[in-house]
């Protein structure tokens, strides 16, 4: 992706995100000066990985296959394996109407995944095998607003603005928006992004970027280079 397209729809994101009543916290609209200058007191926000991330799974079709997110809050790794602590995250996420976000499982986080609001969100569910690899032939149970649901394999819920589903590791899912864009919300255990999202298919979790003009804010995947 080239940055230009990157600010392009950094700059649709937070005007989606407005449009719907949410607030970002203040760091969302820090410049990378911002981040630099601030960066010892905002440690936390950058070893959790917290903020902007736009990924085209390095397929380069954005508006076919691709998703705009921005991470609120994040606890770490070590307080998870510790079983105390800051063991939780939180996201906004934005699919365009068929925008596909592919098949995909957990190996560590469970998630509550939200319509926020907008138009209907459409999951796709899978199973599991006794290996943990996707299976085209099993089903499922997940939790629908804390109530049980089971699925059969490929089958698709469609969640209106309000309603919800929660995923566990070996839940594989793929989502989109369907009738336009959607609001989505995520609120989950620790969110690896590094090592905990398993792609039925050998695509990537980053976005390749061009730097054909500077970045307005950071993402995620630029604070190594940014802020060592």
């Amino acid at each position: 992706m080239k940055r230009s397209e990157i600010n392009e729809i950094l700059a649709e994101t937070a005007a989606t995100i407005r449009r719907h009543g949410f607030a970002l916290p203040p760091f969302a609209g820090w410049s990378p000066d911002d981040f630099q200058a601030r960066a010892a007191q905002a440690r936390h926000v950058i070893d959790a990985r917290c903020g902007w991330d736009i990924t085209d799974y390095g397929a380069g079709r954005f508006d076919q296959m691709g998703l705009s997110l921005f991470t609120l809050r994040n606890g770490l790794l070590c307080d998870l394996r510790a079983g105390g602590g800051m063991c939780y995250a939180e996201k906004l996420l934005i699919s365009k109407q068929d925008q596909l976000s592919p098949m995909h499982t957990h190996v560590l986080k469970a998630e509550d995944i939200i319509n926020r609001g907008g138009a209907t969100l459409v999951v796709e569910l899978y199973g599991s095998d006794d290996a943990g690899h996707f299976s085209e032939d099993r089903g499922g149970e997940v939790l629908c607003d804390g109530i049980r649901r089971a699925y059969a394999p490929g089958e698709r819920l469609r969640l209106k603005p309000g309603e919800s589903v929660t995923l566990r590791p070996g839940d594989w899912h793929a989502f989109w928006g369907e009738g336009g864009e959607v609001l989505i919300g995520e609120v989950s255990t620790v969110n690896d992004d590094e090592t905990d999202n398993i792609f039925r298919d050998p695509i990537g979790r980053w976005a390749s970027i061009e730097e054909d003009e500077p970045p307005r804010h950071l993402l995620v995947s630029d604070y190594p280079s940014w802020l060592p």
